[in-house]
């Protein structure tokens, strides 16, 4: 398995925001994308919609990123950061923690963000037009994979004498990326997401994993 790449997240940031004026700026201009993003799709976003949605000059954006695809970026990096926060949440709170269970709690708290973040899935789903989006969110999955496997390993869920560190680590992965791809069916014709195809996506990747683990 080849290691983690370096986190592409800062691609085409120009400065983090030090000062809370400056970290209000920045949160009011991905805001102000993501709404533009629900109301008038992905390709319509230009810097200077964004800027005069959050009331201030182009100038004022370019201080902090050099063209839309680099706040496209920054949306999704904070809403992807909200999803671990909200999958830890509601691991910690599972009562019985199984494969099953493993994988809907954190399945389902990825639904919960797009609810709340519903630019968010747009803007993913049209990953491939933006490398540094693709890249990171590629990234962000490795991540997930492990550490849930992590999780799974040491609640002894996930153990198999079938597979090596570097073959469980791939199956983490494929699973995730199951998962992701199968959530993006879901929600691409649904803001919502369609339940059936939710469920699905759920069953999907927990069987895979109970079976891939099992001792048959």
């Amino acid at each position: 398995m080849s290691s983690v790449a370096a986190d592409p997240s800062e691609s085409g940031r120009r400065r983090l925001p030090a000062q809370a004026r400056s970290r209000e700026r920045v949160e009011r201009i991905l805001d102000s994308a993501a709404r533009l993003v629900v109301s008038n799709g992905v390709d319509g976003l230009t810097t200077r919609s964004i800027a005069e949605a959050a009331g201030l000059p182009v100038a004022s954006l370019y201080q902090y990123f050099a063209d839309k695809e680099a706040v496209l970026l920054a949306v999704c990096r904070r809403d992807m950061a909200e999803m671990d926060e909200q999958v830890a949440s509601d691991l910690a709170a599972v009562s019985e923690l199984t494969v099953h269970s493993l994988v809907e709690t954190s399945m389902r708290a990825f639904v919960a963000v797009y609810h709340r973040r519903p630019a968010f899935m747009q803007i993913w789903m049209r990953g491939r037009a933006n490398p540094a989006v693709y890249d990171y969110g590629r990234h962000h999955n490795r991540r997930i994979a492990a550490n849930l496997l992590a999780l799974g390993v040491q609640a002894g869920l996930l153990t198999t004498d079938r597979y090596d560190d570097d073959e469980m680590s791939a199956i983490a992965e494929l699973a995730v990326e199951v998962g992701d791809k199968a959530l993006q069916l879901a929600f691409q014709h649904d803001p919502q997401g369609d339940p059936f195809l939710v469920d699905q996506a759920v069953a999907l990747v927990a069987d895979y994993l109970e079976r891939v683990t099992s001792d048959r």
